[in-house]
């Protein structure tokens, strides 16, 4: 396996060369190299760097989001990747409006995306078009709003939901997942 020495602002030239306005912003500072995407060429550059020789980064280590509240557009989905061949990383960001909080899902070209993109819905409400299984992962489905959210209030109340209310819909809905999923041979 060869490894080709490239360094911070060798891939951002890379990057901005192959998609040209479609990066908005790119820097290399104190070893973290930053790109961001316009929104609507986040799957064609994901694509790109998960398979260009040069690059490879082949491992997604984390989404998540940024809350700027009062900026326009609100919120930014970050993805840290890692390309374990070259041994460097980069930051990935994508600017969402706060009036249409989604973003197409990287599921399809990194599969450990999956929970990290449901960790995002739940936490900041910003939708993954095209994901699997799109559900929030660690509150209540009857949870109302996304408390990382600048704007969600730290007094509020939550609906308590008694265990026989979310054990037998809960049960149902993953009974047809399940069906749904392998069929007749579960």
């Amino acid at each position: 396996m060869s490894v080709t020495a490239t360094t911070a602002q060798d891939m951002l030239d890379r990057i901005q060369s192959r998609f040209g306005d479609r990066i908005s912003a790119a820097h290399a500072d104190r070893g973290d190299s930053t790109v961001l995407v316009a929104r609507e060429a986040l799957l064609e550059v994901a694509h790109f760097l998960r398979n260009d020789p040069d690059l490879l980064l082949d491992l997604l280590l984390d989404v998540t989001a940024v809350d700027y509240i009062g900026s326009t557009p609100r919120f930014e989905v970050v993805y840290h990747l890692y390309s374990v061949a070259r041994n460097h990383r980069l930051r990935l960001k994508v600017r969402v409006p706060e009036d249409d909080a989604r973003i197409a899902s990287v599921t399809p070209i990194w599969c450990g995306a999956n929970w990290l993109e449901r960790e995002t819905y739940d936490m900041y409400g910003i939708r993954f078009d095209g994901h699997p299984d799109l559900r929030r992962i660690y509150l209540y489905e009857e949870f109302q709003g996304h408390p990382l959210r600048k704007d969600y209030p730290k007094e509020r109340r939550q609906p308590l939901v008694s265990r026989e209310e979310v054990d037998e819909p809960q049960a149902r809905r993953q009974v047809e997942r399940d069906r749904e999923r392998y069929g007749r041979w579960q």
